[in-house]
């Protein structure tokens, strides 16, 4: 027995020697200084879920406090798409058509005309939630809103606060438009996978 016991922990320290080793090897090539994998559960992300949110979006060009305004004026007086013009906006989002609706939240960005030969906008905004248990979290859209055709899709790219690592898609439809103001009333359906 006496002779058993030195053999046994001569082969146990040879095997932790091999497995620290190859959890060296494993840190190592997760770890190279500058990135590292994570265990997403410590970061208290739990199972993914997809919601579906309806806002209407009011932008507003006209009255003593308007929600859009023109930052940059189309170059040309010839494009019909105003090609080239840009928009900063700070657009309330409502339950329902109507402004005087509960409001939701505000779309705060930025759009421009990206068509020379259709009515094509570049748009990046953040729906920016001021109710419920989204208080202060944001969904970032960023894409082409072709603002003529029926309904529009454009790419959820992620969030902040309850949207971290969000994506999906808006499909956008025009409830009203005023040709002699620009104000615009759109219905956004926002579908997004989220923790």
């Amino acid at each position: 027995m006496a002779r058993i016991v030195p053999v046994i922990v001569s082969k146990l320290t040879i095997l932790v020697t091999l497995l620290s080793s190859l959890a060296i090897t494993h840190a190592t090539e997760e770890n190279q200084g500058f990135v590292r994998s994570l265990d997403r559960k410590l970061y208290g992300f739990k199972k993914e879920k997809l919601t579906h949110f309806r806002v209407y979006w009011h932008d507003i060009y006209s009255g003593s406090t308007p929600t859009a305004m023109p930052i940059v004026r189309a170059p040309s007086n010839t494009s019909a798409t105003l090609f080239g013009s840009l928009s900063m906006i700070d657009d309330p989002l409502t339950e329902k058509p109507e402004l005087s609706s509960k409001l939701i939240g505000r779309a705060q960005g930025i759009y421009g005309s990206a068509g020379q030969e259709d009515t094509a906008l570049f748009m990046a905004m953040n729906f920016v939630f001021l109710e419920g248990k989204y208080n202060d979290s944001t969904i970032s859209i960023l894409g082409r809103n072709h603002v003529f055709s029926k309904d529009r899709e454009m790419p959820v790219i992620g969030g902040s606060g309850l949207f971290r690592f969000a994506r999906g898609y808006a499909k956008a439809n025009t409830f009203s438009f005023n040709t002699k103001t620009g104000d615009a009333v759109v219905e956004y359906n926002v579908y997004v996978s989220h923790y």
